[in-house]
Formats: C-alpha cells, structure tokens, sequence
C-alpha cells in the first residue's frame, strides 16, 4: 500500500487522462509510436519496447505496472461513485414527516457534492432540556448512517460536535468547523458560515434579506420538532 501511494505520487497529473483515454497498455504505446518509428524500426513490437523505456515516443513515459495498477484505481473509483449514488438511505421510504421529506430531496445532492446544506433544529433533548444548533448535512451523511433516522427509529438532532451548538438549561455552547464549513462567531452580522469549497458566506440570521450567493433559506412546519429551518448553498466549483 506504501509503495502504491507513493507510485501514485510520483505518477504525473495527466496519468488519469491516459489511463481513461486507453483500454489497454498497448493502445497507449501505440499512440506514442509515429509512422516513421515504424518505417525504420520494421517492428511494431520493438517499437513498444522503445516506448516503453522511455527511448522513443512524445508523450509521458508509464509502465505497464503503473498503467495497469492507475487503471484498476480509476474503475474503482467508478465503481464507488455508482454504489455510493445507488445506497441513499432514504431511498425505498414511505417518509410522512415534513422534515425526514425534505432531508430526502437534498440527500442525493448533499453526498454527490453539489449541494452543502445547513440544518437549524431547535427542540429538546432526551433529558428534557431545550437545545438548538446547525448541522452539515452533508458532513453527517459521510460520517453517520442515516437509515435510523429516515426509518423514524432516531430524531435528528444537533450536537455539541456540530457546526453548531447550544443548551438552553446549561447555557453550554459550542462551534466546530467542518470539512464544508467554517464558522464565523464574531461577527456584526451574528453567526456566520464560509463554505470551504466556493469561499461563500452564509447568513443564517432570519432578518437578513438573503442568507447570501447561491443560498436559499426554507422553513420546515414539522410537528416533531420546535424549529427547523433548512439552509441549502448551491457548490459553485473553483474552476
């Protein structure tokens, strides 16, 4: 594993168009080698030969090996980004509740990447005290099984490990940044959260005429829960 990453370090950054672009070793060889090189050589194999160690051919230089081991990567990555669109945890759901809906709607989006989203939830924990935080959707996803939670045997709730957090009774309070999210605690404007990917900032403060650039803000009517209003930021992709 040690030697494959640090294969893969070596390995230039146009490799994975090379391994896309050509089903087999030979095809990308065969692309290095000119009519001329043919002409004189008289020998399509020797002439992959030279390719191979790097003596004749334009391009990069790759190994059979690391052609082969960056082409397994490549499918694998495919393979993973294909199961992981397939195995949403609400897919399947005869979801009734406002709230677990509208988690369902932005699930698909939230894990691909397209959309991070912010979850404000104010209600009471299992010892009765009123808490309140915003959530990463998005981060819980990756970190969480979230089939408990749209099968209605658990309730989504903030905690103290999220963006943000507070209770009401303890007056404990606590802000964490996210791979998605950074916090803005002291700020004029309240809390604010700066998307890690587009720079964006996100106004979660309800008198703001707009929560920002590419973010919309919806209240959720759920009759399980106090509050909840869910934030969503369009990933606008540095390009």
């Amino acid at each position: 594993l040690l030697q494959r990453s640090k294969m893969e370090e070596e390995l230039p950054s146009g490799t994975d168009n090379i391994v896309t672009e050509y089903n087999t070793y030979e095809d990308f060889l065969d692309s290095q080698i000119t009519s001329l090189d043919l002409y004189y050589l008289e020998d399509e194999e020797l002439a992959r030969q030279l390719v191979e160690l790097g003596y004749r051919g334009s391009g990069e230089v790759l190994k059979r090996e690391e052609f082969e081991a960056r082409k397994q990567a490549a499918e694998a990555s495919r393979l993973s980004k294909r199961s992981q669109q397939k195995a949403l945890a609400s897919s399947g759901k005869d979801l009734k509740n406002p709230f677990l809906k509208s988690l369902a709607q932005r699930e698909e989006a939230n894990r691909s990447g397209k959309m991070t989203t912010i979850i404000f939830v104010r209600d009471f924990n299992s010892r009765g005290q009123e808490i309140s935080g915003y959530i990463d959707y998005a981060h819980r996803l990756k970190t969480e099984d979230f089939e408990p939670y749209f099968s209605g045997k658990k309730r989504l709730l903030p905690r103290p490990s999220d963006l943000s957090f507070y209770n009401w009774e303890t007056q404990t309070s606590t802000s964490n940044p996210t791979p998605n999210y950074q916090v803005i605690a002291e700020s004029a404007s309240g809390l604010l959260f700066k998307n890690k990917r587009d720079r964006k900032i996100l106004n979660v403060d309800p008198k703001a005429a707009t929560p920002g650039d590419n973010s919309t803000r919806t209240v959720i009517e759920s009759p399980q829960y106090t509050q909840v209003v869910i934030y969503d930021h369009i990933t606008r992709r540095k390009t």
